[in-house]
């Protein structure tokens, strides 16, 4: 076999995976939806809990910075 075959074998074999696991991405975006949905129809609001998940994934500091930030501009725009 040669060079080109096998580098075109490589080329094929990562495209697939990347297309199994864009596959699986929408499976997990599509459960996460389903979450948010069945968390509304429990009566929460889930736009407050995606804000929740993303300050979650935040490290602290960063977290403080933001929230400090946001205190100031609020202040500065007369709405605290």
């Amino acid at each position: 076999m040669s060079e080109g075959n096998v580098a075109a074998d490589q080329l094929r074999l990562l495209i697939e995976r990347i297309e199994r696991l864009e596959e699986e991405k929408k499976g997990i975006g599509d459960d996460i939806k389903d979450v948010y949905l069945e968390a509304k129809a429990n009566g929460y609001d889930p736009k407050i809990m995606r804000q929740i998940v993303r300050l979650r994934k935040m490290q602290p500091h960063d977290r403080q910075e933001m929230e400090a930030i946001l205190q100031t501009y609020l202040a500065a725009l007369g709405m605290e």
